[in-house]
């Protein structure tokens, strides 16, 4: 079976990185993968890294009608059995595509936040999609109502987490280049920074703290960082260590794992690792965070933009190290029994099994007004 993934996102964060993960693991399994990326795409140079076909389009609304016709024309030239959209543009494009060409469509949709109704719903989850994936659970009854889509044909899928070791030399060099003292509590986020994440609650949260030698922090990831770092103090032990190609060994190195998003979010894949190497969790209640962040369980949920409650959530668990053991070990478990990658792939590919053989779409149910 040959799958073709299309992608207008010019980025690269969680849904890019799933695209390539499943795309890899796929053809792992016996399937045939194409890419169609927008031009200039991130994802266009990690996919052609990892030795997949990548084909350039440009996406520009601009230049709708001659992106519709390259993919008409890859559909047709490659033999593509089954296709599967991922961001607004593309899943238009990739609709009609599909449509034209007779080919199932596959949509995930990887964020969390509500979708336009009415119209565009009904056409963008239904009339031009045999089937719907998300990545969280918590917006499936958005899609189920706005689109009047069957829930059979709606599933969740997350992207779950290969089990991975991390090496104690490079955890122990990391905490090393931030001159931290061994008994020092390290807390942190890892993350594309962007506007959304929370970066500003975890500073403030810092600040509040500012005055116990135990705690220092550290935000891992790139992105906006020029945003953020006006807002640290200069006698604040806080760290942006920009983009690393490999943040496992810095996540390992955390104490506290911290998401405080604001919004945008699935199931967070750093909160999925962060899980599994046993670090308690602080998330927000936003999206499918609290998914993996069980309140009191895995660690502590709390509301979005409250500094001051992640503050007292990371004083109790830098005041408990039982605890942070306990939660660590509860999370690690949680990763193992729901969110390994391997159940990904084998859902995702049972859903593109499955279409082969798709409902007509002028046959198919849709829910009455």
């Amino acid at each position: 079976m040959h799958i073709l993934h299309t992608e207008s996102s010019n980025g690269w964060g969680g849904q890019e990185m799933r695209i390539l993960k499943e795309s890899l693991g796929l053809k792992e399994q016996g399937f045939e993968v194409t890419l169609a990326v927008t031009k200039g795409g991130k994802l266009v140079q990690y996919a052609r890294k990892e030795g997949l076909y990548v084909f350039e389009i440009d996406f520009k609304k601009s230049h709708a009608l001659k992106a519709l016709l390259q993919l008409c024309r890859l559909i047709k030239k490659t033999r593509i059995d089954v296709i599967n959209t991922h961001s607004s543009w593309d899943a238009w494009l990739g609709g009609i595509a599909g449509c034209l060409m007779r080919r199932p469509v596959v949509r995930t949709r990887h964020l969390s936040t509500e979708i336009r109704g009415g119209l565009n719903a009904r056409l963008l989850y239904n009339s031009l999609t045999d089937f719907v994936v998300t990545t969280s659970s918590c917006i499936i009854p958005t899609i189920e109502k706005k689109a009047r889509l069957p829930l059979d044909r709606i599933q969740c899928i997350p992207t779950g987490v290969e089990p991975f070791e991390v090496s104690p030399e490079d955890v122990k060099k990391f905490r090393h280049s931030l001159d931290l003292k061994e008994d020092q509590i390290l807390v942190g986020s890892v993350c594309v920074v962007r506007s959304w994440k929370g970066i500003q609650d975890l500073i403030a949260a810092a600040k509040l703290l500012r005055h116990d030698p135990r705690l220092r922090w550290a935000v891992i990831g790139g992105g906006y960082l020029e945003n953020f770092k006006p807002l640290v103090d200069p006698d604040l032990p806080f760290v942006f260590t920009g983009h690393l190609e490999d943040p496992k060994p810095a996540l390992a190195a955390l104490d506290i794992f911290t998401l405080l998003s604001t919004a945008h979010e699935g199931i967070s894949q750093a909160s999925l690792q962060a899980a599994f190497l046993k670090k308690p969790l602080i998330t927000t209640a936003v999206g499918g965070l609290p998914e993996i962040c069980l309140d009191t369980k895995t660690g502590f949920v709390v509301p979005p933009s409250s500094p001051d409650q992640v503050a007292q959530a990371i004083l109790k668990l830098t005041n408990d190290f039982a605890l942070r053991k306990q939660m660590g070990e509860a999370a690690h478990l949680h990763v193992c029994q729901h969110y390994l990658f391997s159940q990904t792939l084998k859902n995702m590919s049972s859903i593109f099994g499955r279409l082969q053989n798709p409902i007509p779409r002028e046959s198919r149910s849709h829910k009455s007004d």
